[in-house]
C-alpha cells in the first residue's frame, strides 16, 4: 500500500505536460474489439485503468503490443465472445464500455458489473434502454450483466435517451456501429470524449455523424478495419493542475477551447489565466474571490472537476456555493476537508463553502479518483503535513501526478505503509 505525503504552503511554478484523456481511453480501448485488424493507439495515459483494460483484451484472446510509453498496438481479429474475467472487469467503473463492444461484434456478452457503483449511484438504465432498442436482452446473474440478441446481430432503431448520459451515449455508439441499418440517437451528450470515441471508430471505418451535438446519427457498417488514431489530452487532468496552481504553471499539452468552462470560473475568481496555442499559463497573485458553481453536462462546468474547485474555494474571499447537478455521491471529500479547518455544509445536492483565513495539514483518505486529487490540492494549499492514504484511487486516473506536480515545486512524495490486510493474515497463519 502506499500515500502520498505533502508538506503544504508552496507556491507552484513551472510547466507541466498533459497526458492522454482518461475518459477517452476507457472508451476507445473497449472499442478495439470491435475492430477486426491491428489498431494503433498514441497519446494513451499510464494509468491503472487502462492498464486494466488492456489486460482483459489479452484475456480475452487479443494482441496488445506496447510500441512506447504512450503507444500500443491492439489486434482483436482472434477475440471470440466469452466473459469478461471477473476478478478485472468488476474493478473497473469503466467496464459496460466491454458490454456495448461485445455485444455488437458478436451479439451477446457477459461483463461484470461496474466496480465500485452500484445501480443508485451511477445508473445503468439508459444503457439498458438503448440496449433494449437495439434488439438486445441484458440480465444480471452473480455479479454479471448477461446479454443476448435474438438473431446474432443488433438491429438499427431510433432511441431517445433520458437524461443526456454520457456512458450511455458511448455505449450506444459502440453497439451501433456494426448494426443492421441506422441507429439514431437523440438527447446525446457532447462531451469531448464522446467525439474523441466518434472520430476512433470512423478512423476505423464506422460512419457515425453529429457525435458533439444531441442527435448522433450511426449508419451500421460489415466491418471496422484496422487504423491508428491518437487520444485527445485530458481535460479534467488540465482543469486540476490549473485548480493547483498557486503561483505561476504553463499547463501544455491542451485543446484551450475543451478547457473554457474552466477557465472561465478561474478568471471570475481572480486568476489570470493566458492562452499560447496548446497551452495555457495560469498565474495567481493572493486569494481568490468567492465564486457559485453548478455542474452540468459539457459545454457546463464539469462535475469531476467539482470537488477540485472545491479545494480552491476553501481559501477564497467570501462564501460560495456549489450544486452538484451531475452525481448525488460527489459530497464525501467534504468530511476529509474539515480535518484540515475548511468550513463546508452539505445539504442534499449543495455546499456551501465559506472561505478561511488558512488550512492546517491532516491525514486524509480518498475516496474517489476527483474526491483524492482535490485532497491533493488542499494538501498542497494548507499549512503543514498532510497525507492521503488510498491513493489506488487517484492513479486510476492521473498519470504520474506526484512526478507532475514536484517537476513544478510541490513537496510530496510516495511513501509505503504496510497493508493491514496482509498483517492480519500474517498474524493467523
Amino acid at each position: 500500500m502506499k500515500k502520498y505525503v505533502i508538506h503544504g504552503g508552496r507556491p507552484l511554478y513551472g510547466k507541466v505536460e498533459i497526458s492522454g484523456a482518461k475518459n477517452a481511453a476507457v472508451g476507445i480501448i473497449p472499442a478495439a474489439l470491435l475492430v477486426e485488424g491491428p489498431c494503433r493507439i498514441e497519446n494513451i495515459p499510464e494509468i491503472s485503468d487502462v492498464d486494466l483494460l488492456l489486460d482483459i483484451l489479452k484475456e480475452l484472446g487479443g494482441k496488445v503490443r506496447v510500441v512506447n510509453r504512450t503507444t500500443v498496438e491492439v489486434d482483436c481479429s482472434a477475440v471470440r465472445c466469452q466473459s469478461v474475467p471477473y476478478d478485472k472487469g468488476r474493478k473497473l467503473r469503466a467496464s459496460y464500455y466491454l458490454l456495448g463492444a461485445m455485444l455488437g461484434r458478436f451479439g451477446a456478452a457477459e461483463v461484470p458489473l461496474p466496480g465500485g457503483c452500484d445501480f443508485g449511484s451511477r445508473p445503468i438504465d439508459q444503457h439498458l434502454k438503448g440496449f433494449a432498442a437495439l434488439g438486445a436482452n441484458v440480465e444480471v446473474k452473480n455479479g454479471y450483466m448477461c446479454a443476448t440478441t435474438e438473431h446474432g446481430r443488433l438491429k438499427g432503431n431510433q432511441i431517445y435517451l433520458d437524461v443526456a448520459s454520457v456512458g450511455a451515449t458511448m455505449n450506444l455508439m459502440l453497439a451501433a456501429v456494426l448494426a443492421q441499418g441506422t441507429t439514431i440517437i437523440e438527447n446525446t451528450a457532447k462531451e469531448p470524449h464522446i467525439v474523441d470515441l466518434a472520430n476512433f471508430l470512423n478512423s476505423m471505418g464506422a460512419d457515425i455523424t453529429g457525435a458533439g451535438t444531441d442527435v448522433i446519427k450511426i449508419r451500421g457498417v460489415e466491418k471496422l478495419r484496422g487504423g491508428e488514431y491518437s487520444i485527445i489530452p485530458d481535460q479534467i487532468e488540465a482543469g486540476t493542475y490549473m485548480a493547483a496552481a498557486g503561483g505561476e504553471v504553463r499547463v501544455c499539452n491542451i485543446i484551450p477551447k475543451h478547457m473554457e468552462c474552466i477557465t472561465a470560473k478561474l478568471v471570475e475568481m481572480g486568476a489570470e489565466v493566458d492562452e499560447e496555442g496548446d497551452a495555457l499559463i495560469v498565474r495567481r497573485h493572493g486569494p481568490l474571490q468567492r465564486t457559485n458553481i453548478k455542474t452540468m453536462f459539457y459545454p457546463g462546468f464539469p462535475t469531476d472537476m467539482h470537488p477540485q474547485i472545491a479545494a480552491v474555494l476553501c481559501l477564497a474571499r467570501g462564501t460560495s456555493v456549489i450544486t452538484e447537478g451531475v452525481w448525488d455521491n460527489r459530497y464525501r471529500y467534504t468530511e476529509e476537508f474539515r480535518r484540515l479547518g475548511a468550513k463546508i455544509q452539505v445539504d442534499g445536492k449543495i455546499a456551501i463553502i465559506e472561505g478561511v483565513e488558512r488550512l492546517t495539514g491532516a491525514p486524509m483518505e480518498a475516496c474517489d479518483l476527483r474526491a483524492g486529487a482535490a485532497m491533493i490540492i488542499a494538501g498542497l494549499a494548507a499549512q503543514g503535513t498532510s497525507e492521503i492514504s488510498n491513493v489506488k484511487h487517484i492513479e486510476r486516473g492521473y498519470e504520474d501526478i506526484i512526478g507532475k506536480l514536484s517537476g513544478i515545486g510541490a513537496d510530496i512524495r510516495v511513501v509505503e505503509v504496510p497493508d493491514p490486510e496482509q498483517k492480519r493474515t500474517s498474524a493467523a497463519g
